[in-house]
């Protein structure tokens, strides 16, 4: 009987368990999926750790990635042995955003892919990139796609602009290599010196300590001779929007992506009224995205950064080791 994760109702790593659960044959417009890699996000940790814990016993993890074991009725995308990946919003297809809540995410309103065998529509899956390992695909569904929305869908990011990126987690790092893939430079922000170095060698043009600069956003103004970057990726919100509004040039754009700070926080609204700058919030990306995102990745052949492999029993390691915030890129799960 393939293997599952089941997070008891409420959430928390005491809760978490190692069960069974088998996939139904697929129906018309259904594939089924061997599950090979999972990627962690914050937001499968909240859910996991109890900060948002499910209503009812739920296998978590929005990010999948494996092989097609059969196809139902009606099915011509896929066919056997494709090697496919997730997709956050199974029914947000093209299109403006249409979603306005977790209650078809995998893993959160809908069980995920923290399991070894899973039977879904031809819409929860695109084909994975070409030759990418499956713990390399499973981190595009949510880090990958938010990065690439935000850049070139919410914004029009044109070579000769200017991004700064915040820390290494997931998403900061898929825009700082989107960023350089598209000829813009790159001011990434960390609060260790080896991660900066590291974010260098990534392809950085300039690098700030955000602890031993507080006004790092005054700082990256300069580093654009005080016009203001064009775009910045803010995963930290409340405590770093602030400083995000200080480097941002006159109708620049900010993506509102993380809550790691907070969900509430004071919001100034001099700057934005004074230099217009456009505040957009950013939740993941519709599945056209993610098939224009993966048809860029094919053509340029960038990877992504894998910090750490755990197996799929280690899952609750596994995001302890996010806790430790030590990461550097994605941490996954293969099985």
């Amino acid at each position: 009987m393939p293997k599952a994760i089941i997070v008891g109702i409420g959430g928390g790593f005491d809760k978490v368990s190692v069960g069974e659960r088998a996939a139904p044959p697929p129906g018309p417009g259904e594939i089924k999926v061997r599950v090979h890699a999972c990627s962690l996000n914050y937001h499968d940790y909240i859910v996991v750790k109890g900060v948002w814990g499910p209503t009812e016993p739920r296998i978590p993890m929005a990010d999948g990635a494996g092989v097609v074991l059969e196809v139902g009725p009606g099915v011509t995308e896929f066919a056997v042995g494709d090697h496919v990946v997730s997709t956050f919003f199974p029914t947000w297809i093209a299109g403006e955003p249409e979603v306005d809540s977790f209650a078809t995410v995998p893993g959160d309103g809908a069980d995920g892919y923290a399991r070894e065998e899973v039977t879904g529509k031809v819409t929860s899956f695109t084909r994975a990139p070409k030759n990418w390992r499956h713990t390399e695909a499973a981190t595009l569904t949510t880090a990958g796609l938010t990065a690439w929305r935000s850049l070139f869908d919410d914004d029009h990011l044109k070579p000769g602009d200017t991004v700064l990126v915040q820390g290494t987690g997931g998403v900061s790092i898929f825009a700082l290599q989107f960023a350089k893939m598209a000829g813009a430079t790159v001011i990434a922000t960390s609060s260790s010196d080896e991660k900066l170095e590291r974010l260098k060698v990534l392809g950085a043009d300039h690098v700030i300590n955000y602890r031993s600069n507080p006004a790092w956003g005054e700082a990256a103004r300069a580093l654009t001779g005080g016009r203001g970057v064009d775009h910045v990726i803010d995963v930290g919100g409340p405590s770093t929007l602030e400083q995000s509004m200080a480097a941002v040039r006159v109708a620049g754009h900010i993506s509102i992506i993380g809550i790691l700070s907070g969900i509430s926080g004071a919001l100034p609204l001099v700057p934005v009224l004074l230099r217009q700058i456009h505040l957009q919030g950013v939740l993941v990306g519709s599945r056209t995205q993610q098939i224009e995102m993966i048809t860029a990745i094919d053509k340029n052949g960038m990877r992504p950064i894998i910090d750490r492999t755990f197996g799929l029993e280690e899952i609750v390691p596994a995001f302890q080791h996010q806790e430790s915030n030590k990461h550097f890129g994605k941490i996954c799960l293969a099985f």
